[in-house]
């Protein structure tokens, strides 16, 4: 075949016998947008755009009714595979009025560009993906399991962490996008040293981390396990990592900041409820749905740091301890701790969402990260917190109290002065259940806490301490 139907197209989905790769086949297109379709590449040159005429023609109802369809060209590009003096290469062609994007970089009418493998098409606007090119005679796939080819093709990879790397893949027969989490079973390691077989305890977590269900936590799609490899297929966000905006953004203004905050804390205590800690929690472990400011937050990663030894675990994150809770470097990663850990990090991260800089720093001359961390030495300085409320610097502080007993539960967090937010609720219930108009279905995960008053244990000695010690912990260009 050359080309998949393009009739009218619900999702992006096509059938599996329309789906099974032509033997013939040297490229495969995926879809970026449920406007757009799968296709194998089996000719040398292919057309693409609003003209009839086109190889392919974006002619169906989704395409016509996409808001940027009428930006589109007769012929908008061409897609050329040409044998040069290096050898047989794969062209893009730019013939549209409005641009074509090759990730990102608009290729610019009457030009070429070489086509990659993993490469993103735009069309009309840079963030308008229409497809992604996947080269199928430079792609090496060798090592990935039949058991995971039957189901899924994988594609680019979205990034690397402490349990393993991230890449995006297409559901076979549908197109569905998932992220795929691949996790060399040489992490699961008892005491840091000896690599041992866990896989019956790695499927009862993954069971477990499966069966949650709340629109502030990532979806676990499906689990495939190998002799060397675990595969979670995770449910794809696409807004980019809370560490990255407020790189770009420098800070968030308080009230986007609560509202974003108040969803990673109702997600936490649902964990929480579940009898799950996370322990990884920071800035890259919240995905945001969207690129809005007020946007979903999707947590990732909880659960995983129970396949790795907190030993180890430890020094894999990042290179610095930053969002790690005083009793953990105490203990060296050794010890046994509670969900307390989790609403230190927590705090670590507000503080970092309505400051723009981290409460510890290794920049520090007079004493070194752990020891900051360790004694809470932090403070807020009037030049870069002069507009938060004090409502939000109260709630940083109890979040962030050095004895994990007198710290504040989450669920103490969500009756705290600062969340009793009418108008801030409504939004962030309506992102959560969009379907119920921001009204909580009754069968929803998230729970109401009870009321009942803050814990009297706010850590106010620690702190008055902090404040009268004269410790600062020097923001960037102070």
């Amino acid at each position: 075949m050359e080309t998949l139907p393009t009739e009218d197209v619900i999702d992006g989905e096509y059938s599996e016998e329309e789906s099974s790769q032509d033997s013939t086949a040297w490229g495969r297109l995926f879809p970026l947008a449920d406007s757009f379709v799968a296709m194998d590449l089996t000719k040398d040159e292919y057309s693409f755009g609003r003209g009839e005429n086109c190889d392919v023609p974006f002619d169906n109802n989704g395409s016509k009714k996409h808001q940027c369809f009428q930006a589109y060209s007769k012929v908008h590009f061409k897609i050329l595979r040409q044998h040069t003096s290096t050898g047989m290469h794969v062209f893009l062609e730019d013939l549209s009025s409005n641009g074509t994007f090759i990730n990102g970089d608009k290729v610019g009418k009457g030009n070429k560009q070489v086509l990659a493998n993993n490469d993103e098409i735009g069309l009309a606007l840079k963030k308008n993906k229409a497809f992604m090119f996947m080269d199928l005679l430079e792609s090496n796939d060798s090592d990935i399991p039949a058991s995971i080819k039957e189901k899924y093709t994988l594609t680019k990879t979205l990034g690397r962490g402490a349990c393993g790397e991230v890449r995006l893949a297409f559901a076979k027969g549908s197109c569905e996008k998932f992220a795929v989490k691949i996790i060399s079973k040489k992490k699961f390691t008892t005491g840091g040293q000896h690599a041992v077989n866990l896989s019956k305890q790695v499927m009862s977590e993954v069971k477990i981390l499966k069966a949650l269900k709340h629109p502030c936590i990532i979806g676990i799609e499906d689990v495939i396990d190998t002799k060397e490899v675990l595969y979670i297929i995770l449910e794809l966000v696409e807004g980019g990592e809370l560490f990255d905006k407020v790189v770009s953004l420098s800070q968030y203004d308080e009230p986007t900041a609560k509202l974003l905050f108040y969803q990673m804390v109702v997600a936490c205590k649902y964990l929480h409820d579940q009898g799950i800690t996370h322990r990884d929690l920071k800035p890259e472990n919240i995905l945001l749905q969207s690129d809005e400011k007020e946007t979903l937050i999707k947590i990732t990663d909880f659960g995983l740091s129970k396949f790795v030894d907190a030993g180890s675990l430890m020094k894999t994150f990042c290179g610095t301890p930053t969002y790690l809770a005083p009793e953990i470097l105490v203990t060296a990663g050794t010890g046994t701790y509670t969900k307390a850990v989790d609403a230190w990090s927590l705090g670590v991260i507000l503080f970092i969402c309505l400051s723009g800089y981290p409460p510890f720093s290794d920049e520090r001359k007079e004493m070194d990260l752990p020891k900051q961390i360790m004694g809470g030495h932090y403070s807020f300085p009037k030049q870069y917190w002069d507009g938060v409320s004090e409502e939000a610097i109260d709630l940083i502080k109890k979040m962030m109290t050095v004895d994990a007993k007198k710290r504040i539960t989450l669920a103490d967090a969500l009756n705290h002065p600062w969340f009793k937010d009418e108008e801030m609720m409504k939004k962030a219930k309506k992102l959560m259940y969009p379907e119920s108009d921001g009204m909580v279905p009754p069968s929803a995960a998230l729970r109401s806490p009870k009321k009942r008053g803050l814990e009297n244990g706010s850590g106010e000695e620690p702190d008055s301490k902090r404040r009268g010690s004269g410790d600062t912990n020097s923001p960037p260009n102070e």
